[in-house]
């Protein structure tokens, strides 16, 4: 029982890692783009 324990506990260090080295990776950089809203100022 505790090795199946200490193989689950690998396993989920080990995918925690994965996704970690896949955030820094770049594959997350979501697409960027300007946003240009006019504004107009009430001064009365």
């Amino acid at each position: 029982m505790g090795r199946i324990i200490r193989f689950f506990l690998l396993l989920a260090l080990l995918a925690l890692l994965g996704l970690i080295g896949y955030s820094y990776s770049g594959y997350l950089v979501p697409q960027q783009q300007s946003v240009t809203t006019p504004v107009e100022l009430d001064v009365d």
